[in-house]
């Protein structure tokens, strides 16, 4: 009996001794480091992992049953992290032992082929996702002249780090094999992709492409040229995309830089998924950064996600949004006043807690229109912060988690509104009808009418309910907006401007 004791504490001590050995093996592994994280995406892991799981919640629905490889962007969270979630949605209901990241190259000027990481995990804040060494090793014998062991493109990459915590989250037990694809000779990267095709063969593996799309065009303009790269990827052609980029680059769009970013990874990984049993590519979303609530849309960079499936179907392409009747742009429907209150809090609740923000999307034709907004937030009755924009050159649901970050945080008159302030707020969204010039103060009605004063290059805007509830008169009314625009109170009598405008007014409190 006493032997047989020893012999299974024997036993304990050498497995613990072994873990231990393993630990410390792993523990000094060759780990990269993250490099954007606090910048393209939250360096708190509760924060990163709720806001990946947050856009998961929001992601379009599976549009394929045999997916192999994805096409996502990688630009900071608050602007492509849904798009990406949508890409990632596609491939969720599967498991995967490895998911290899086909990244851009954006650091290293010299590279032409695949730079693969040499190491052993690529840490984010929400731990080390493990590289699968065996695929590493396999892709530099099956493809030795175009595959390099290189840790020095994935130093400061951002390509494929942006895209790790989304398959930390989504495929957890999922080993990484991250490779920086950097070419324009077509052979290497055909070369490179049928490589990669023989390595996977037999295995359960992901192909993600990491790739943004157009750079730096106008909105309209942007969302031309990305349907037309998005829909090229879909054909699984090389030749196609090649060709439709250079036809677009050849437009003279006034900024467009370019129209893919990562063209090298999204040619091999065509090429790969072919080789891997894909038969078609399915679009799945698209929007641009000057769709996120803090973008602007005079210069931006495209998003899109495309599924390529070894599962027939119909293709879909993302259809243009259809813009609503003019008789009916005017209407605003109680599911419509819900969906943009809710809009509201949810962009000031997820910038307190993941820093990123809702898109605005899936909303009537209505509320994709082009109208001026103001967002109010009223704490135990007052005014907390009131912010708006007069002029209708955006979508309405764009619009309004725009202003409702400006009035959380941008007006002037108040200190940032604070988390545990939140739960106290009241949100009230007036939309704005077109504003109209009037001779003078006597065309105002109060009660009616919001007026914008402008007098010698200063100007002051009050809504229409701000008079009825301050007890204004007209003249008294007249009297503060000059006060507002830093003017005397007697301003309105002489060479002022008036021009008013209604609004739909309506809160939360009324859906209670």
């Amino acid at each position: 009996m006493k032997i047989l004791r020893f012999n299974l504490i024997l036993i304990v001590f050498i497995f613990c001794f072994a873990a231990a050995c393993q630990a410390d093996k792993i523990s000094n592994a060759e780990i990269r480091e993250p490099a954007v994280a606090g910048k393209f995406y939250p360096e708190s892991a509760p924060r990163l992992k709720l806001a990946v799981e947050k856009f998961m919640q929001d992601a379009v629905p599976a549009k394929v049953n045999k997916p192999v490889a994805i096409v996502v962007p990688h630009a900071g969270y608050i602007y492509s992290g849904q798009i990406c979630a949508d890409g990632f949605k596609q491939a969720s209901h599967q498991p995967y032992d490895v998911v290899v990241v086909l990244g851009t190259n954006h650091t290293s000027p010299d590279l032409n082929g695949a730079a693969l990481y040499p190491g052993d995990g690529f840490r984010t804040p929400l731990g080390t996702a493990a590289i699968d060494r065996s695929i590493i090793s396999a892709l530099v014998n099956e493809a030795p002249t175009d595959c390099t062991l290189d840790k020095t493109a994935h130093t400061s990459e951002h390509s494929i780090e942006v895209v790790v915590p989304f398959i930390q989250v989504v495929f957890p037990g999922a080993k990484i094999v991250p490779i920086v694809v950097s070419s324009h000779d077509m052979n290497i990267l055909k070369r490179f992709g049928q490589a990669l095709a023989r390595v996977l063969k037999n295995k359960n593996a992901l192909i993600v492409v990491s790739s943004d799309l157009s750079h730096y065009p106008a909105w309209a303009d942007a969302r031309i040229v990305d349907r037309e790269i998005l829909t090229a990827i879909t054909t699984l052609e090389p030749a196609a995309l090649m060709k439709n980029i250079h036809h677009n680059m050849n437009k003279k769009i006034p900024n467009l830089a370019t129209c893919a970013c990562g063209e090298a990874p999204i040619i091999a990984a065509m090429v790969a998924a072919r080789s891997l049993g894909a038969v078609r590519g399915e679009v799945v979303s698209y929007a641009n950064s000057g769709d996120a609530a803090i973008g602007e849309r005079s210069r931006v960079v495209g998003y899109g996600t495309v599924v390529l499936a070894a599962d027939a179907g119909a293709k879909e392409t993302v259809a243009p949004v259809k813009p609503a009747p003019k008789d009916q742009a005017s209407i605003l429907t109680p599911e419509d006043k819900k969906k943009l209150l809710r809009l509201a809090r949810e962009t000031i609740s997820r910038i307190f807690s993941t820093n990123t923000t809702p898109l605005a999307r899936d909303l009537s034709p209505t509320l994709q229109q082009p109208r001026g907004v103001f967002v109010t937030l009223k704490k135990k009755g007052e005014l907390r912060g009131c912010i708006g924009h007069m002029t209708a050159d955006e979508p309405l649901g764009k619009l309004v988690g725009t202003m409702a970050i400006q009035a959380a945080f941008n007006d002037r008159r108040f200190s940032p509104l604070t988390p545990d302030e939140l739960k106290e707020i009241e949100i009230e969204i007036s939309v704005l009808t077109p504003m109209k010039q009037v001779a003078g103060a006597s065309d105002i009605i109060i009660g009616r009418d919001g007026v914008l004063l402008e007098k010698d290059g200063r100007s002051a805007v009050f809504l229409p309910q701000v008079a009825t509830e301050q007890k204004w008169s007209r003249d008294e009314t007249l009297g503060h907006l000059c006060q507002k625009g830093g003017l005397s109170a007697d301003c309105w009598k002489k060479n002022a401007r008036f021009s008013t405008f209604q609004a739909l007014v309506f809160s939360e409190s009324e859906f209670k």
